[in-house]
């Protein structure tokens, strides 16, 4: 609820702070005191447009502060947290209007977009009058106002939910449609890497054997004619050096039989021959070995370059180029089941649209009852709120495609005079007549999540019996909510819990506007003032004394 309003620079008012009690309020005093200022400063709160009319004469700022209590309002506390704002049980709102256009927002000391104040705004108060109607002059909230009426909120929350659900799906398989274009083209490509890949028949290590083969090949002359020269020098050539080599040993065996000290280095020249035999021999069978094959060297020159060619196109070695196809053949199997998430999509769009088509029929159903029954009550209650003859009509047009709330649009049509067609309600009612009729809703569905209603030009046109009505219907739907209420009937003002009295004054040739909140003897000498005028007599206190009496008792 708003527990504080405090107003700057507007208009008339020089500086004005309003502590707001729950209940019923009204504010009375005399015309042009500066009782539609208020209201409009509290548009300003609420996000409505800023104008540089409104700022005082002779100042360069306008502030308007409203401070709420939001305790019950943890849907609004979850918003503003998310938004980045400390909040807690109160949420402080400020703007100012300066000459220059430099207007700020402020929420809780920190500064906020307007956008943000139009969202939070109409769920903490609604206004009701000639200008403003956040409830009445938009017919989405009719189709909210009927469906609560008739019971079907759940109904179309479930709507609701299936239609997101069927919009989603929608998407899925419009998505999936345009992927599988592009999945046809990916799936050839992937198909032709991995079947490029399983060709090549890559083993790990393979190039590196490969290299050392090539190797060998390429170098098989030099290492021929190498191997067989060092054979030759070694054991087959004329004065090859084991020839040599055993010669001395020879020597040296017969010099130990004199000599047994050499019989050591005999041993020693004995078995450095036989080791450079063995090597002699190996390297004449190496040589016979080697033969020049150009085709095996060709053969290994194509491989090699098959496989620097996937390298360059795949990864930088065979274990990375298997691991690469193992990747793309998984790819390959989710594409190919592309297919059947498809069909399964499709499936279940066709449930949902069957459960959608009986889910909208039901609702459809339901607020075509309850829309007889609501016109019945309003109309009813309107009467009795001086609308003779009125007729409001809760009208369903069906839509070409359904929206999330369902297979309808709801609007309603008013007449105020017998005879003449019912029209919406935004080119037709008067200020008086969508407060009243707001006051009519109000009675037919008490309930409502907006904590602060304002209603002004309410009794605009209305006297007598009519007027206590609006005042006893005001204070009944005070129950469950702050009602503010602009009054120019003493019928109406008595109903309220709280009384302020809104007065113009003069100072230094400047007019300035101050709000009082009156306490008993204070209401009742105001209340005689709006029964008498001018001259309040013994009679008229007498009177207004009974009236706030049996007002203070409903």
């Amino acid at each position: 609820m708003l527990t504080d309003l405090t107003i700057k620079n507007v208009a008339i008012i020089d500086t004005l702070h309003i502590m707001l009690k729950p209940g019923l309020t009204v504010l009375t005093g005399e015309t042009g005191a500066g009782k539609s200022i208020i209201i409009d400063a509290v548009g300003l709160i609420m996000g409505s447009r800023a104008s540089s009319d409104l700022i005082r004469s002779g100042e360069e700022e306008a502030v308007v502060e409203a401070l709420f209590d939001i305790s019950a309002l943890p849907e609004i506390k979850q918003q503003l947290g998310e938004a980045g704002f400390d909040c807690e049980d109160e949420l402080l709102v400020k703007r100012s209007l300066t000459r220059s256009g430099k207007n700020k927002i402020f929420i809780n000391g920190c500064m906020a977009t307007l956008a943000l104040l139009s969202d939070i705004a109409p769920r903490l108060i609604n206004i009701y009058g000639q200008h403003d109607s956040q409830t009445l002059l938009k017919p989405d909230n009719h189709l909210r106002l009927l469906d609560a009426f008739s019971g079907s909120v759940a109904l179309r929350q479930k709507f609701s939910d299936l239609f997101s659900r069927l919009a989603s799906v929608r998407g899925l398989l419009a998505g999936l449609e345009q992927a599988e274009r592009e999945a046809e083209r990916r799936t050839d490509l992937l198909s032709y890497q991995s079947e490029e890949i399983a060709k090549a028949a890559l083993k790990p290590g393979e190039e590196e054997q490969l290299l050392e083969q090539r190797q060998l090949l390429a170098s098989a002359e030099k290492l021929g004619s190498v191997s067989s020269e060092a054979f030759d020098r070694l054991y087959g050539g004329d004065g090859a050096l084991l020839g040599q080599l055993k010669r001395i040993s020879g020597s040296i065996t017969e010099l130990s039989a004199i000599d047994h000290s050499l019989q050591g280095t005999a041993a020693s020249l004995e078995g450095a021959y036989l080791q450079l035999e063995d090597t002699a021999i190996t390297l004449r069978d190496y040589a016979s070995r080697i033969e020049s094959d150009p085709a095996m060297l060709q053969q290994i020159d194509d491989r090699l370059d098959q496989l620097g060619k996937l390298k360059k196109k795949y990864a930088p070695t065979a274990e990375e180029i298997l691991d690469y196809k193992v990747g793309i053949d998984a790819e390959l199997e989710e594409l190919h089941d592309r297919e059947q998430s498809r069909h399964t999509l499709e499936a279940e769009l066709d449930n949902l649209e069957k459960q959608l088509k009986q889910l909208g029929g039901e609702l459809t159903t339901a607020r075509v009852a309850g829309a007889k029954k609501l016109k019945h009550a309003l109309e009813s209650e309107a009467h009795q709120l001086a609308m003779k003859g009125a007729i409001i009509e809760p009208t369903l047009e069906p839509l070409t495609e359904p929206r999330s709330n369902g297979f309808e649009k709801v609007e309603f049509l008013f007449s105020p005079n017998p005879g003449e067609i019912p029209r919406p309600l935004g080119r037709i009612a008067s200020g008086g007549e969508l407060s009243r009729l707001m006051l009519a809703i109000k009675q037919v569905l008490p309930d409502s999540d907006v904590p602060t209603l304002i209603f002004d030009e309410v009794d605009t046109g209305i006297g007598g019996a009519t007027s206590e009505l609006v005042g006893r219907k005001l204070k009944n739907v005070a129950t469950g909510q702050q009602v503010l209420c602009i009054t120019h009937l003493p019928q109406v003002a008595v109903f309220a819990n709280q009384q302020l009295r809104v007065e113009k004054l003069i100072t230094d040739g400047r007019t300035t506007t101050r709000v009082l909140e009156l306490d008993l003897k204070e209401r009742t000498s105001e209340v005689a003032r709006m029964l008498a005028g001018t001259t309040v007599t013994d009679s008229a206190l007498k009177h207004a004394a009974e009236m706030l009496a049996t007002g203070s008792n409903i």
